[in-house]
């Protein structure tokens, strides 16, 4: 249920619909919908408690931040649960947490026991389950359809939550005003309950690894060296968390505006939002065709422009018609920025991290959406509303001026899957798959003509094998024989060093052809394996460890 759902799609046509062929995935979507439904539904009545019995700007400000907040601290032990377990077991866990969580709000409010940290505090257990869950759910796709159908159901899980927001805030403002507030947070307990029983019903494949589950330490270390290691990935994540702490006053500041500029209630709460959910669907269905025409940056610029021209509409207006106009605009603007974004983690990431690297930029995105929950509200309450807004207006101007330092990448093709075909060397000691440090020597002849080639393309190794595992990458040069040049790097263990090798792409392969091709002697170049020995220590054996040749 994450705030950041965007979309990416040409158009709703048959063949984006064909994910929906799989019953597997069609039942957990359907759903995943009826969640998102009643998620929207109590987003609705929980803002509008806390704004009935709460004088503070910044208490109805931090509503945004307690569902959030949860992204931020657990998203990437949450994405490596999701790349090393049982995903669907993942899954099956948040979805529990959700639906015991808001059973646990219903009762509390049901019996009078209303106080506000007590609604943050059930506001933040919802949106840890919803942390569990939505990296296991985006990374269970590929697991369900075919590799074709992945872009198309990718998009029907952004294009399915933006078409259910145009209806849940207003339902919500419905239940809450005609049936009051225990009614619409029970209305939601059982909406939770509906994912949970079909992935209990539900069961799909997923590819083993021949390797050993990584350790939930070394997986967060992977995760987080190969998006620190991204350039495409970082540019995406800093401007997705500036974009969220300028962007966020809109849906913050919400109810207060509706409160106090409008005169409104529920209702017009709920009909502003199901605005602003009316602009989403219009800015994802129309990101294809505007992704033709514009660049990604320009998109993301325009995104920053439509969201300030909303942000300042409701500092300045006091006519509910105009801040629905302002919300549908801001609405189109936040989905095709977080499209686009979104996307472009995605295309960046090789399959074997997608879920890590997904869940670095949901945690630093929404790191940015709690800052700025909490920045707004302080501002609107130590100074106004309108202030508060119109300098949200002025900052998202200065979120697009920041493409000026680091620009969104293109859309490209996505980054090819690991080709997971690597037969382990022959050794001639016994190697136990915790047994290291691993040190990796590979020997080439370069002759003097082909050393600038060759120093280039060496560049593209180092960082190729170092985002897969690879530590302490050197190049040496042999002064005595100045054509003999050494590639050596090391990894902490043995199966680490065969995961490294199972997590190289075609791609990858393919640069390591066109160094060899520069090597200049008849047999390819050398590669020898050792494993480092520590001589601080008595060993029961005194047996040396040679350098191993791979077969």
């Amino acid at each position: 249920m994450n705030s950041l759902a965007g979309s990416d799609t040409d158009s709703l046509s048959p063949g984006a619909l064909a994910p929906l062929k799989n019953a597997t995935f069609r039942s957990i979507w359907l759903a995943s919908q009826v969640s998102s439904l009643g998620w929207l539904m109590q987003t609705v009545a929980i803002s509008w408690l806390m704004a009935t019995i709460s004088t503070s700007e910044l208490m109805v400000a931090l509503v945004q931040a307690s569902s959030n907040l949860p992204v931020f601290l657990l998203a990437i032990f949450a994405g490596a649960l999701a790349d090393n377990f049982s995903r669907r077991r993942v899954m099956f866990a948040g979805r529990a947490l959700m639906a015991i969580a808001s059973a646990m709000l219903t009762a509390f409010v049901a019996l009078g026991f209303v106080d506000p940290w007590m609604i943050l505090g059930f506001s933040f257990l919802i949106g840890c389950g919803a942390a569990l869950n939505d990296p296991a759910w985006q990374a269970s796709v590929g697991d369900m359809v075919d590799r074709r159908d992945v872009p198309a159901a990718v998009t029907l899980l952004s294009v399915g939550y933006n078409t259910v927001r145009t209806v849940g805030p207003a339902l919500g403002g419905i239940v809450v005003a005609s049936f009051g507030l225990v009614t619409a947070f029970a209305a939601t307990t059982l909406s939770y309950l509906v994912p949970l029983v079909t992935i209990w019903r539900c069961k799909w494949k997923v590819r083993s690894s021949p390797l050993p589950r990584e350790r939930m330490k070394t997986a967060i270390h992977d995760g987080l060296r190969f998006t620190a290691m991204s350039s495409e990935i970082k540019a995406a994540i800093g401007r997705g968390a500036l974009f969220g702490l300028a962007s966020i006053a809109i849906l913050a500041l919400l109810p207060l505006v509706v409160r106090d500029q409008l005169g409104g209630g529920p209702i017009a709460y709920g009909t502003l939002m199901a605005g602003f959910g009316t602009g989403a669907i219009f800015g994802g269905v129309s990101n294809g065709m505007l992704r033709r025409a514009l660049s990604q940056e320009r998109m993301m610029t325009l995104s920053c422009i439509a969201c300030a021209a909303c942000s300042l509409s409701l500092a300045l207006t006091s006519s509910l018609a105009v801040a629905a106009i302002g919300l549908a605009l801001g609405g189109a603007g936040w989905v095709t920025a977080w499209s686009g974004i979104g996307v472009g983690v995605q295309l960046a990431s090789p399959r074997w991290v997608v879920g890590r690297t997904i869940s670095i930029y949901y945690a630093l995105a929404d790191g940015g959406i709690v800052v700025g929950s909490w920045v707004w509200g302080t501002l609107a309450q130590n100074h106004s509303l309108t202030v508060a807004l119109a300098s949200a207006a002025g900052a998202l101007l200065l979120v697009a001026a920041a493409g000026l330092l680091f620009p969104l990448g293109e859309r490209r093709e996505s980054e090819p899957d690991p080709l997971e075909e690597f037969d382990a060397p022959a050794v001639a000691l016994e190697v136990k798959p915790r047994s290291g440090p691993i040190v990796v020597k590979v020997e080439y002849l370069i002759p003097e003509k082909n050393i600038e080639e060759f120093l280039i393309l060496m560049r593209e190794r180092r960082h190729v094998v170092s985002r897969v595992g690879a530590r302490h990458w050197t190049l040496q040069r042999n002064l005595q024989r100045p054509t003999y040049w050494t590639e050596t790097f090391r990894t902490p263990t043995w199966t680490d060093y065969l995961r490294l090798n199972h997590r190289l792409t075609e791609s990858d392969k393919d640069l390591e052809v066109r160094i060899f091709h520069l090597h200049a002697a008849d047999l390819p170049p050398q590669i020898s394996l050792s494993i480092e020995r520590p001589t601080g220590l008595a060993r029961k054996t005194d047996q040396p460890i040679p350098y191993i040749p791979r077969h």
